[in-house]
This record gives structure tokens, C-alpha cells and sequence, in this order.
């Protein structure tokens, strides 16, 4: 019976039953016909012996070539019916039985055609389809980011060794310069591994939130306070332009506050000495915008989307190429949105849009 697999055994139990069935029909049938027959032909006034023998045996002949001929033919048409009954309700099972497989096997790309069997069948096929579409999206993010890893870690972890080869060799001092080189090379591998964590928590959609009315404008005098130093180091003018009332938001202040940073910290980084650095803060009836405009070389315009990409840098940049992909995540889980385009004085304009129902008068 196992051997039969699902589609014979229902076939195999649509048989069995539908035997019972007609042996059922066909010993009542038996049991009421003939006496009733003979009762009626006691009722007509046949008295004759042999003419009523005579008379019940064709009918005992009749009801039984009738009754085999219709057991016969239910037989037939039952069973070519059950067949096909049976090959709708298991071809969607034996294709989700195979989809299945292939997910076990790590072939997450599969395409479910949907069944009008059942509408919970329905349902199964289209929640399967979405576990396999995210399967499929989860290896490919996961594939990507190790590749992306690898080539991101090699750098400095290939000019580590380089330096202690190196000083362990005699070829390099144990100097001020060598120090620092290494110094750099292992903050870049300690600001790459807490980048990654935002950004896999990003991919999970696993962003903690904590959110308070704040005064947005705050936020962003205070975020502009903290680096302003660093403008100061490499004489970049930083600037900030806030409405005279406060600006109140629904926020989580610190991710905010961690936004703005990437932003000011990617306009630093791509405009020289002597450019200056805007930040303006602007409300509309439908949101709430920061925009952050530099006057740095400027993106390409067939890169402003790709810049958001992860571990995309330009030619200049030397940050881990994460940071304006997790302030895009943390936009987006803030229900806003961060988008890039030209300065038309020149350099580019970040903008985080905030969605104007997070505004609050409270």
C-alpha cells in the first residue's frame, strides 16, 4: 500500500467504497424485491403455481442482469470519474511536493502554478510561494554580502599583515608612521563590523525603534554641534538653517541622529577645503524634510540610486560604503525615504523626507 503513493490510495479508497456501495444496493435490492414481487402477484389473483414460479423467475433473472449491468456501468463511470477527481486534487500536491524538495535541496527560485482546488489549498500554495520568494531573497542578500565582506576585509587585513611582516622582517620602523597605519586599518575593520550589524539587522527588518515626540530641528543642531570640529579641521563651512519654531516628530532620536551623521560625515568626505556644507531643515503639508547639500565634486547622475547600494564608494571615498545604505534603511523604517540628487550650486543634496503624520503638536 505505501508503494501506492497518495494518488493510488485515493483511488484505491474512491474503489473500495464505491464496491461497498453497489453491493450494498444490489443485496437490498435482492431482499426487498422478490418478496415484494410476490406479494403484488398474490394481489393480481395468480394462482396458478407454475405461471407465478415462471413469472419470478424472470424477475429474479431480470432484477440480477439489470442490477449487474448497473453495477457494471457505475463501475466504469465511477472509476473514470474518481481518476480524474483524484489527478485534480493531487497534481497541485505532487507539484508543491516537488517544489518542496527542490527548497530542501537549497533551489529556493521555484514557480508554483495556483490551483483552484481549494481555497486553503490556495492559500498554502501562495503563503509556500512567498517562504520560497523569501528564501530566495535571503540567500541572494546573504551571498551577496559575504562576496561583498571578502572583498571588503581583504584591504586591510592585507595591509595588516603587509605591517607586521614587515616590522617582524626589519624592513619597517616600529615609528609613529607604522603605528598609525595600523591604527587606521583596524578602525576601518572596527567601524566595518558595526556597520554590518546595522545593515544585517536592515535586511532583517529587525531595526529596533524607539519612538518619542522630539523637536526635529534639535536634533539637528545637535547632530551638527558634534562634528562641527571636524568641518573646522578640514575648513569646510557647515551651516544650518531651521525653522524659528520648533519642529515636532514622532522619531527615534538617536537612529535620527545616526542618519545625519552618515549624511554630514559622506558631504565631508566628498568636498574639499574652502567648500561648505548646508543643512536645511523644511515642512510641507505632506512631510518633513533635512536636506544636507555639499559642494563637493557631486555623483554621477547614473549613480545617485546606486550610492545607497551596499559597499558602493566613489573613487574618493574611504568610509566602508555602508553608511548611506543603513541611513536608508533607517529612513524607510522610520516610514520616509532618502534620496540623493545634484546641487545645482554644484556637489549633491542628500534628503531625508520624513512623512508628515509623524508630525506632532504635542
Amino acid at each position: 500500500m505505501n508503494r501506492l503513493g497518495l494518488r493510488g490510495r485515493l483511488l484505491v479508497a474512491q474503489i473500495v467504497v464505491l464496491l461497498v456501495c453497489c453491493v450494498t444496493i444490489a443485496a437490498v435490492a435482492v431482499a426487498i424485491a422478490a418478496p415484494l414481487f410476490h406479494n403484488h402477484l398474490a394481489m393480481a389473483g395468480i394462482e396458478d403455481d407454475n405461471v407465478r414460479l415462471h413469472t419470478e423467475e424472470a424477475f429474479s433473472q431480470t432484477i440480477f442482469v439489470a442490477l449487474l449491468s448497473g453495477i457494471a456501468v457505475a463501475l466504469v463511470g465511477a472509476s473514470i470519474a474518481a481518476v480524474y477527481v483524484v489527478r485534480r486534487i493531487t497534481a497541485p500536491i505532487s507539484r508543491l511536493a516537488v517544489a518542496a524538495q527542490s527548497v530542501a535541496e537549497g533551489k529556493y527560485d521555484v514557480h508554483i502554478e495556483h490551483s483552484d482546488v481549494d481555497s486553503d489549498f490556495t492559500r498554502l500554495e501562495g503563503a509556500f510561494s512567498d517562504m520560497a520568494e523569501r528564501l530566495d531573497h535571503s540567500d541572494r542578500v546573504r551571498k551577496r554580502l559575504l562576496a561583498d565582506l571578502a572583498h571588503e576585509l581583504r584591504t586591510p587585513v592585507s595591509t595588516l599583515a603587509a605591517y607586521v611582516d614587515g616590522l617582524e622582517d626589519g624592513v619597517l620602523e616600529a615609528d609613529g608612521t607604522s603605528w598609525a597605519v595600523m591604527r587606521d586599518q583596524l578602525e576601518r575593520l572596527r567601524r566595518l563590523a558595526h556597520d554590518l550589524s546595522d545593515v544585517s539587522a536592515a535586511d532583517e527588518h529587525a531595526l529596533d525603534l524607539i519612538l518619542a515626540a522630539d523637536d526635529l530641528s534639535d536634533i539637528v543642531c545637535s547632530t551638527t554641534t558634534a562634528v562641527a570640529p571636524r568641518f573646522e579641521e578640514r575648513a569646510v563651512t557647515l551651516s544650518t538653517a531651521t525653522p524659528a519654531h520648533p519642529v515636532r516628530v514622532r522619531v527615534d532620536r538617536q537612529r535620527i541622529e545616526q542618519i545625519l551623521s552618515n549624511l554630514l560625515e559622506n558631504a565631508l568626505r566628498h568636498t574639499p577645503g574652502g567648500g561648505s556644507v548646508a543643512v536645511a531643515v523644511t515642512e510641507s503639508p505632506d512631510h518633513i524634510s533635512v536636506a544636507v547639500s555639499d559642494t563637493g565634486e557631486g555623483i554621477p547622475e547614473d549613480q545617485l540610486e546606486s550610492v545607497f547600494d551596499r559597499f558602493h564608494r566613489g573613487e574618493s571615498s574611504d568610509g566602508s560604503g555602508l553608511g548611506l545604505t543603513i541611513a536608508r534603511s533607517l529612513a524607510r523604517a522610520h516610514g520616509g525615504s532618502l534620496t540623493a540628487r545634484p546641487n545645482p550650486l554644484g556637489g549633491t543634496i542628500l534628503e531625508l523626507a520624513l512623512p508628515g503624520q509623524l508630525a506632532s503638536d504635542t
